[in-house]
């Protein structure tokens, strides 16, 4: 696991993973500002209290929730907008490591919003969920990165099977090396929640999954 890893970290310069690495960096930072906007716009013209020391108390409170819900729900954004281009990555590790694979299988349009979109809702989703948690301090670790190693995991690696294997065979493969991908989703969202880091995270993601996907296909061959 750690060497798929490893591998994708390496091909981080190249050309056809940096342009999928600047478009969603672009959207997030959008997606985010669109947010911050919203939430400055409601807190200088929404009045809750007619004390002028209370609405401000509310003003600063409200500015550092955003921020705090921003970075807590970043793992959702950026991979949700990443989704689009993660095929582009596949491809070119691929290219470099695997240039003797049939070509892959044509994927529906409708299929990849499909995957883009349940990502998006089972993320947003289980991250609130998650923030309960920070009433419990020793336990949020454990259920954040848990429960996004999980979905993480299951995720990326069904997007990379799934350009090879019809939906039903790639999760079926998946269940089979579950112990694995799950190791490998907790580690990317480790990723995920490290500032700057975490821009490239899903691309590393992906590129890694291509990489354990080969050798789990290799593997299950042999045998």
């Amino acid at each position: 696991m750690f060497d798929a890893f490893a591998k994708a970290v390496r091909q981080l310069g190249d050309p056809a993973i940096r342009r999928p690495l600047w478009i969603s960096i672009g959207l997030s930072l959008l997606v985010f500002l669109a947010v911050w906007l919203g939430v400055g716009w409601a807190l200088a013209h929404v009045t809750l209290f007619q004390t002028g020391w209370l609405d401000a108390a509310i003003d600063v409170l409200g500015g550092l929730a955003t921020l705090a819900v921003s970075w807590f729900l970043f793992p959702t954004v950026v991979s949700t907008t990443t989704g689009f281009f993660l095929d582009d990555v596949a491809a070119a590790v691929e290219r470099r490591h695997y240039p003797r694979l049939p070509p892959t299988r044509p994927q529906p349009l409708a299929e990849i919003l499909a995957s883009s979109g349940k990502l998006f809702a089972i993320m947003l989703v289980l991250n609130i969920v998650a923030l309960l948690f920070l009433l419990v301090p020793p336990v949020f670790p454990f259920v954040f990165y848990g429960a996004n190693g999980y979905l993480l995991g299951r995720e990326y690696f069904e997007v990379v099977a799934a350009r090879r294997l019809d939906p039903l065979a790639a999760r079926t493969l998946r269940r089979q090396h579950a112990r694995t991908i799950f190791a490998a989703g907790v580690l990317l969202a480790l990723l995920l929640t490290i500032p700057v880091v975490n821009l490239l995270a899903p691309l590393i993601g992906t590129a890694a999954m291509v990489h354990l996907f080969a050798r789990i296909q290799q593997g299950d061959k042999v045998r």
